[in-house]
């Protein structure tokens, strides 16, 4: 990874007003769409292609306490104008369409990074084709295995493994035998027992408006039995987390034992959304992870969403707190960041923001330590 010290100065200062954010996902856009509306000129880097899909369903809160226009504007993005869970697809859709909006942004995708750096005028981001950007701050946006966050706190780059997974699954309602579509049931989240004493959300996702997309029906079930396995794959090595279990690498018998779970634990329509994904190979195991900063900021850095800090999903909090970072960093910069006022303008942003995102994940910590498997 590049470092100020080992990388030649750019031949031009920047201009005063330009930030790269290294990930282009939700907490990247936010943080584009702030950072434009403060007037700075922003170049996003997103290494997924700009039609990927994701199956999630989020719960953003009402924002009883945003306080600034942009945080106001963000949570009406993310929501929709609406109060019921929402599929990740719709909005990033609806965020991206407003970062695009924005003459100032640069929105690049299929686009890696492969290294970061800065010294005392500059921040940049080098991507794989070896194209050099440099800016006057630099946002690593880049996820729960953030590149950015190896350069800002080298001592503890790694988020860790919870001792438990999430299986995930969205199944679109028409999907469903006719007689468990539940036509009757309103947009919302379902709480039942789970595996060993965890958790068991059911979801209703509503579609979006003008969208021919169906209703879908969600399931989200922890399990904490399936560390060995997760291991043996690859998608734990130690206590980091590498990747998620795909639907087509779960070992058969591993879904037979699932199927029967969702049979006899289960009500309708919950327990044949699960056997439809189950049988489709339709779902996503995650294993959980954690990471609480001792530090958001180096220099002309700063971290952002799951990339500064990784909470339990129990907290229901990472999209709020996330919407929040971006929020707080467009009024950390509203009164400029030329010369060394980038710096300060991020010591700000992590005095805001640091000890409430602390906070945040020791919140969900007390259900990781009672859960988790060896």
């Amino acid at each position: 990874m590049q470092n100020g010290t080992s990388h030649q100065a750019p031949e031009k200062r920047p201009d005063g007003r330009s930030a790269i954010i290294v990930g282009g996902s939700l907490s990247g856009l936010m943080t584009g769409i702030a950072l434009a509306r403060e007037g700075l000129n922003v170049t996003i880097f997103e290494k997924a292609r700009e039609d990927r899909k994701g199956g999630a369903g989020l719960q953003v809160d009402g924002g009883l306490f945003d306080r600034s226009k942009t945080a106001k504007l963000l949570r009406k993005l993310a929501s929709g104008g609406k109060r019921s869970i929402q599929h990740w697809s719709f909005i990033e859709s609806r965020l991206r369409n407003e970062a695009q909006s924005y003459a100032q942004i640069d929105l690049r995708y299929s686009t890696r990074i492969k290294s970061v750096g800065q010294n005392e005028d500059a921040a940049w981001a080098e991507t794989d084709s070896g194209e050099l950007i440099y800016g006057d701050i630099l946002i690593g946006a880049d996820g729960h295995r953030s590149m950015v966050r190896g350069h800002i706190a080298p001592h503890k780059p790694n988020a860790t493994f919870s001792g438990y997974l999430v299986w995930f699954a969205s199944v679109k309602e028409d999907n469903l035998p006719e007689e468990h579509r539940p036509y009757d049931m309103k947009p919302g989240v379902t709480m039942l027992n789970g595996i060993n004493n965890g958790f068991f959300f059911g979801s209703i996702l509503a579609k979006q408006d003008d969208s021919s997309v169906d209703r879908r029906v969600g399931c989200t079930w922890y399990d904490n039995t399936r560390n060995d396995l997760l291991r043996r794959l690859g998608c734990v090595k130690g206590d980091v987390v590498h990747h998620s279990l795909k639907g087509a690498d779960i070992p058969e018998g591993t879904l037979q034992d699932m199927a029967q779970q969702a049979k006899v634990k289960w009500p309708q329509p919950w327990s044949a959304a699960a056997l439809h994904a189950i049988q489709t190979r339709d779902l996503t195991g995650i294993p959980i992870k954690e990471y609480i900063p001792d530090t958001l900021v180096k220099g002309r850095m700063a971290l952002i969403g799951d990339a500064g800090h990784v909470p339990a999903p129990i907290t229901a909090s990472g999209f709020n707190e996330s919407l929040q970072d971006a929020a707080d960093l467009g009024k950390c910069v509203a009164k400029g960041i030329q010369g060394n006022a980038a710096s300060e303008a991020l010591k700000k942003y992590e005095s805001m923001r640091l000890n409430k995102v602390q906070q945040m994940v020791q919140s969900g910590q007390w259900f990781s330590r009672s859960y988790r498997q060896p």
